[in-house]
């Protein structure tokens, strides 16, 4: 009787052909030698910072590939096995969910390595010709909400959200719902924003699908206009459209910072000490989860790691390309996880 190999099995197959190939310089047979990296687009310019350095470092090694696909489509297809045909790492500008920890492990991605590489802002930001804005989470979530506080959305100028407010059409370019810019949009400025108002904050305790629809779910009318995976595409949109206000990582702001500038949200500017001290709404952590079962196969994993943290410490080149350092205590965190592959076991996930 034939006996059925597991699933384990063919993809431990699949990495010793491709440990097999990478020691004879081969490449052969879907085998590879390069370290595959998908996700976040917010972190993908550091991400490609960190590969540039790791392969100067050392003329024998492969230059990792990187796909900019978003925080969501890569943890979908980091989870979807082991194996050579599957990525090494995915990029993340949030935390994995605690549903896509379980995605993993219900295929076989059981042994998860969690490292945080630094610190971004989420940045709402004008044209430098733009109004001047300055906003509050609960102007952003009664402008964008879908049913604002439960009621239909009527507001179609800025000045109908506030009186304050520049008599505007509300206009936003924002990231797709595959993106973990959109995940922390819904977190840190929507439900904030939602939140002010006291029957919101209670029904979170008594119904939270119900919360979560009324507090993350954004309009679909085209005042929220979707642009995509690529943040540096929407920053560039805004000086030729001073009216609109736009949605990305404040790395990128910073990079068109002669074309644009950051919003004030609740009275306080995006700056790399605001973002760094948590004053800002929108600081958010920036992560890269590594699939521990690859790194004896795949050349290179540990050491692509300690040198993407390496870049970003205080002065570091990645610090130099926008990218906030993490705190001390983080940053020992996720060098100890990285030398010592200590894997996540997704119990604090949300």
């Amino acid at each position: 009787m034939m006996k059925k190999i597991s699933l384990m099995a063919i993809s431990a197959l699949a990495l010793s052909a491709c440990n097999d190939q990478a020691s004879t310089g081969g490449a052969a047979g879907g085998s590879r030698q390069e370290i595959r990296i998908v996700g976040s687009s917010t972190v993908f310019p550091f991400a490609k910072a960190a590969s540039e350095a790791f392969a100067k470092a050392d003329a024998s090694r492969k230059s990792p590939v990187l796909e900019s696909n978003g925080t969501g489509g890569g943890i979908e297809q980091f989870c979807k096995g082991v194996g050579a045909e599957s990525p090494d790492i995915a990029n993340a500008s949030r935390r994995m969910k605690k549903s896509e920890f379980e995605n993993c492990q219900k295929n076989d991605v059981k042994d998860i390595i969690e490292i945080q590489v630094g610190i971004d802002g989420l940045a709402l930001a004008e044209s430098n010709m733009g109004a001047k804005f300055a906003l509050t989470t609960a102007d952003v979530y009664k402008a964008l909400a879908a049913n604002p506080f439960g009621k239909p959305q009527t507001a179609k100028l800025w000045s109908d959200v506030n009186p304050a407010l520049p008599k505007l059409p509300i206009s936003v370019y924002g990231p797709p719902t595959t993106s973990g810019t959109r995940d922390s949009f819904h977190e840190l400025i929507m439900e904030a924003g939602c939140k002010t108002d006291a029957a919101m904050k209670a029904l979170k305790e008594t119904n939270e699908d119900k919360y979560k629809a009324i507090c993350t779910e954004v309009r679909t009318d085209g005042a929220f206009k979707e642009q995509g995976e690529n943040d540096n595409l929407i920053a560039q949109k805004l000086s030729s459209n001073p009216d609109m206000i736009g949605i990305f990582g404040y790395s990128y702001m910073e990079e068109n910072a002669s074309k644009v500038h950051g919003i004030k949200m609740n009275g306080v500017s995006p700056t790399i000490a605001t973002i760094s001290d948590g004053s800002y709404p929108g600081a958010r952590k920036m992560f890269i989860y590594v699939k521990k079962a690859h790194i004896d196969k795949i050349p290179g994993i540990k050491d692509f790691v300690l040198e993407f943290l390496k870049g970003g410490v205080v002065g570091g080149y990645l610090t130099k390309l926008g990218m906030i350092a993490s705190s001390d205590a983080d940053y020992k965190a996720a060098t100890e996880a990285a030398n010592n592959l200590t894997v996540m076991t997704g119990t604090d996930l949300k």
